[in-house]
């Protein structure tokens, strides 16, 4: 299964249009989720790009970080930081996140085995593990390659693996599907 990222800051550098990015996507069959990130933007320009992706596409969204518009969205991806905004006990800021929003999906960032292992214990829908290669986006991210499938192995939620993953990549279980970003943006002018 492909789990598709639609980086806003990425597509501005590309100087592609969202609806642009949209139409190549649907030409990807499956592609059942699809999540959007925008750090820089601010909440009217998220919510226009969300209403944006709805009229293009026809799966499940996901908002990275911005929990404001998860009325908007069908889940919610957090990063470890974004996590700790809540509490500083992960379980308890799981437990505030889902009484913010409910039943809808939720996922987190994690790095390595370690936070894969504390990631176990918590109500999450799936975990995104990576960078799996160095990207433009996250500069600073820690590249586990090939460290990383072998860490997946101790997750009990379905692994995204997420930054530099490639369209031609393919994983072995218990891979349960895999995030691609920059590779959707390869060819569209």
């Amino acid at each position: 299964m492909i789990y598709a990222l639609v980086d806003k800051e990425t597509l501005k550098q590309k100087g592609v249009s969202l609806e642009v990015l949209l139409q190549h996507i649907s030409t990807f069959p499956n592609i059942p989720i699809l999540q959007y990130r925008n750090k820089l933007a601010a909440i009217e320009e998220k919510k226009e790009d969300l209403e944006i992706i709805r009229a293009y596409y026809h799966g499940i969204v996901i908002i990275n970080d911005t929990i404001e518009l998860i009325a908007h969205a069908d889940g919610l991806h957090l990063g470890q930081e974004d996590l700790r905004e809540y509490s500083h006990d992960l379980k308890e800021a799981v437990d505030l996140v889902r009484q913010k929003i409910g039943k809808k999906i939720l996922g987190l960032s994690t790095h390595d085995k370690e936070e894969i292992l504390s990631a176990n214990a918590l109500d999450l829908d799936y975990i995104g593990l990576g960078a799996y290669r160095a990207t433009d986006t996250k500069s600073e991210a820690h590249v586990g390659g090939t460290t990383l499938l072998e860490a997946a192995k101790f997750s009990k939620h379905p692994v995204g693996i997420i930054g530099g993953v490639r369209m031609d990549d393919v994983f072995e279980a218990p891979i349960v599907y895999k995030v691609i970003g920059s590779g959707l943006y390869d060819g569209i002018k």
